[in-house]
C-alpha cells in the first residue's frame, strides 16, 4: 500500500524543499540579479547531485548508464526549458509578492493542456474548458491592480509569471521522457543519473556563457558561496525528489499534488518576508488551485 504512495511523498518532500529553494534565490537575486540566482541552484546543485547519485549507486549496487541519445536529447531540452522559467520567475518576484509569483507559475498544468491541443491535437472535454475558465479567472484576479498599484509592473509580473508556468509545463514533460528513455533497471538509478545529466548540461552552459558575458556575477556567486550552498542543496533536493516522482508517475498527478507548494509558500511569505495577501489575491489562488484540479481529475 505505501508503495502506491510512494510518488505523493517523494512530490511533497519536492514542493518543500523546492519553496525553501525559492526564498533562497529570491534573496540572493537582490545582490546577484536574476541569472546569477538562477545559476546557484546549478552550480551549487551539482555536487549535491552527484553525491545523491553515488549514495544510490552504493546501495542499490547498479551503475548508472551512460544516456543516449534520445534520453540526452530530451533532458537537454528539460535542462532549457527549467533554467529559463527559474528565471522567469525570480524576476516575477521582484516586482509582486513570493506566494503570488508562485502562483503564477501554477498555471502550468493549464498550459500543459493547451500545450497538448496544439501539439498532439487533444480535444478537452466540456469540464476541461470550464476549468481553463476558472483558472485564467483565479490569474486575473490576482494580477488586478488595487489601489495605486504600478498596473504596467503588474502586468509584467503576470506575463513572467505565466511564461515561467509554460516552460516549467515543458521541462517537466522533457525530463520524465528523458527518465522513460533512460537503460537503467532501477527507477531510482534512472531518476538519479537524468538529474546528474541536467545539472551538468545547465552548470557547463550557463558557467560559460557567464565567463564570456558576466565574468563579474560568477565571481559574485563565488565570493556568496555560503549562501548558494544551501540554495544548492535545496534545489538538487528538490530536483531529485521531484525526478523520482516522475519516474514512477505521470507528470500530471505529480504536478497537481505539487500545488502543496503555494500553502508552503503563503506560510513562508508570512513569516520570512513578511508579506501579506490581499484577499482578492487569495480568491484568485484558490480559484486557479481548483481550476487546475478540475483539468488533472475531470
Amino acid at each position: 500500500m505505501f508503495g502506491e504512495w510512494l510518488w505523493a511523498v517523494f512530490t511533497v518532500t519536492a514542493a518543500g524543499a523546492q519553496t525553501m529553494r525559492n526564498a533562497m534565490q529570491k534573496e540572493l537575486t537582490a545582490t546577484l540579479g536574476t541569472v546569477g540566482a538562477t545559476h546557484v541552484r546549478f552550480l551549487f546543485g551539482l555536487p549535491f547531485a552527484v553525491v545523491f547519485l553515488i549514495a544510490v549507486v552504493a546501495v542499490t549496487g547498479e551503475a548508472p548508464p551512460l544516456p543516449g541519445a534520445s534520453a540526452l536529447a530530451w533532458t537537454a531540452v528539460g535542462a532549457g526549458m527549467q533554467f529559463g522559467a527559474t528565471a522567469l520567475m525570480l524576476a516575477a518576484m521582484d516586482l509582486r509578492s513570493f506566494v503570488v509569483a508562485i502562483a503564477y507559475t501554477k498555471t502550468e498544468p493549464v498550459l500543459v493542456l493547451l500545450f497538448s491541443v496544439v501539439f498532439l491535437s487533444e480535444l478537452p472535454t466540456g469540464t476541461v474548458v470550464l476549468a481553463v475558465v476558472i483558472a485564467t479567472a483565479g490569474v486575473l484576479l490576482m494580477s488586478w491592480p488595487t489601489g495605486t498599484a504600478n498596473r504596467d509592473g503588474i502586468a509584467r509580473a503576470s506575463a513572467l509569471g505565466v511564461g515561467s508556468g509554460a516552460m516549467f509545463a515543458l521541462s517537466a514533460v522533457a525530463y520524465r521522457g528523458g527518465i522513460q528513455a533512460s537503460t537503467a533497471d532501477s527507477f531510482i538509478i534512472a531518476a538519479s543519473s537524468t538529474l546528474v545529466v541536467a545539472l551538468a548540461l545547465q552548470t557547463a552552459t550557463v558557467t560559460a556563457l557567464l565567463l564570456l558575458r558576466r565574468p563579474q556575477t560568477l565571481r559574485s556567486i563565488l565570493r556568496m558561496w555560503r549562501p548558494s550552498m544551501t540554495a544548492g542543496f535545496l534545489g538538487a533536493l528538490a530536483s531529485q525528489f521531484w525526478f523520482l516522482a516522475f519516474a514512477i508517475q505521470h507528470a500530471a498527478p505529480v504536478r497537481t499534488l505539487g500545488l502543496i507548494e503555494i500553502l508552503f509558500a503563503q506560510i513562508v511569505s508570512r513569516r520570512l518576508f513578511r508579506q501579506q495577501t490581499s484577499r482578492i489575491e487569495a480568491v484568485g489562488i484558490g480559484l486557479l488551485v481548483l481550476g487546475v484540479i478540475m483539468i488533472l481529475y475531470g
